[in-house]
């Protein structure tokens, strides 16, 4: 069903007695009740949401951030229970993610040691739905045991994706090739797609190329430089160059079409393992260049 009426199928749903004796939990999955709200849905919500039974509960969340200045979401604020905004921990401000994973951990009652949460927090980036399934997997795996868990569990029982190929892209920036090929394998024995990987690095050595380009032109304005490079949030800047600092714009030129050619040559069924070796080699070697 169209918006409208999905919300209004949920208002309707809410008022309905559960059966038995238990609960009535309706959620409305990102809902534009909040950002386009139609008279006929604002009626609705001004009708329900006064008289909802105690034991039926709305959930509504949205992607975007609720306009302040409708009606609607002055309605929600006005009954609602509760009204957070979870924003998401920027990938490269390691330490709030560290802490993310703490205290996420303590709330579900699994204890791991310090360097264990930070190999957590390295594979499951800002993820939050990843990061509470993993800890599942580890709550089940330790049992009744009250000591915390170590960094070869989490290292056997999560995996690791896209937080490594991202450090995948910064190990071959570095030209540290036995990390790289390391960080390679553990990428392709947990079954990651070749594509995607490449698909990642290259994302990662373009949005470098453009920061690189920008700085070394004069540009200083963080805006400016995040909008020629796609960033979405101007506070990633400054740490995108810090992560260029060693390296020259043609060093950045001289690998995207070498992974070009990677994805090309996967997309022509090339030996994945070998191929991606070859290039993440030559681009290693590249970014050595002094």
């Amino acid at each position: 069903p169209d918006q409208a009426d999905a919300a209004i199928a949920g208002l309707n749903q809410v008022m309905t007695p559960p059966f038995g004796a238990g609960s009535r939990l309706v959620w409305l999955v990102n809902t534009t009740i909040c950002q386009h709200c139609p008279d006929n849905v604002l009626s609705e919500l001004a009708r329900t949401l006064p008289v909802i039974p105690e034991d039926a509960f709305l959930l509504l969340t949205s992607r975007n951030k609720p306009d302040e200045r409708l009606k609607s979401t002055k309605l929600l604020k006005q009954f609602a229970a509760e009204f957070r905004e979870f924003s998401l921990i920027p990938p490269w401000k390691t330490e709030l993610l560290v802490q993310s994973v703490q205290t996420t951990a303590q709330a579900v009652g699994v204890k791991l040691t310090p360097k264990a949460i930070e190999i957590l927090a390295e594979a499951v980036g800002n993820d939050t739905r990843l990061l509470y399934n993993e800890l599942e997997k580890i709550q089940l795996y330790a049992g009744d045991s009250n000591k915390p868990q170590d960094i070869d569990v989490v290292t056997q029982l999560v995996r690791n994706t896209n937080q490594n190929s991202l450090q995948l892209a910064a190990a071959m920036k570095a030209g540290d090739t036995a990390k790289a090929l390391a960080i390679l394998a553990n990428l392709i024995n947990a079954c990651e797609p070749s594509l995607r990987i490449v698909a990642t690095l290259i994302g990662q050595f373009r949005t470098w190329l453009w920061v690189k380009l920008m700085v070394e032109s004069g540009e200083r304005n963080p805006q400016a430089i995040a909008q020629a490079a796609e960033v979405s949030n101007p506070k990633r800047i400054y740490f995108l160059q810090q992560e260029v600092k060693s390296l020259s714009v043609q060093q950045l030129i001289d690998c995207l079409p070498l992974l070009l050619e990677l994805e090309v040559n996967l997309k022509q069924g090339a030996a994945e393992m070998l191929i991606l070796q070859t290039k993440i080699i030559e681009i290693c070697q590249v970014c050595q260049r002094s």
